[in-house]
């Protein structure tokens, strides 16, 4: 299998909740690190956490590039939280080997986060004129 129909597989099963399915793209030695945790889980384990990750819902695939042996997407995540549903956005970028995903890097993040104070253009200024 390709990177592509491996990572676009593995999130359809993960959406669909077939977590008996998740193996089945996953090669022996997976590997999945969370970049904004610095987490990172063996193939059980990150079955595991997916399957009893509390309040998931859906994930839907929102922007997919893949080649041979890479892939990377990023999705759309909801889960129901004590205050209701919660937006979450994933990057994620897959490696392949023998037909299966080795490793998996994993960034995950709240939607409607504001930016830091300072990091930002004020409107209201005329745009910087380039040096000569």
């Amino acid at each position: 299998m390709d990177a592509g129909l491996a990572l676009h597989g593995l999130m359809t099963a993960i959406d669909e909740k077939r977590w008996d399915d998740l193996a089945s793209y996953l090669h022996p030695d997976f590997v999945c690190r969370l970049v904004h945790t610095g987490e990172s889980f063996d193939r059980d384990r990150w079955i595991r956490f997916n399957r009893e990750y509390p309040g998931f819902e859906h994930l839907t695939i929102e922007d997919f590039v893949a080649q041979a042996t890479e892939a990377a997407c990023r999705s759309h995540v909801t889960g129901r939280g004590e205050d209701g549903i919660e937006h979450f956005e994933c990057a994620s970028f897959a490696q392949m080997q023998n037909g299966l995903i080795v490793q998996l890097t994993e960034v995950w993040t709240d939607v409607d986060q504001q930016a830091p104070p300072g990091t930002r253009p004020d409107p209201q200024s005329p745009p910087a004129t380039p040096a000569s």
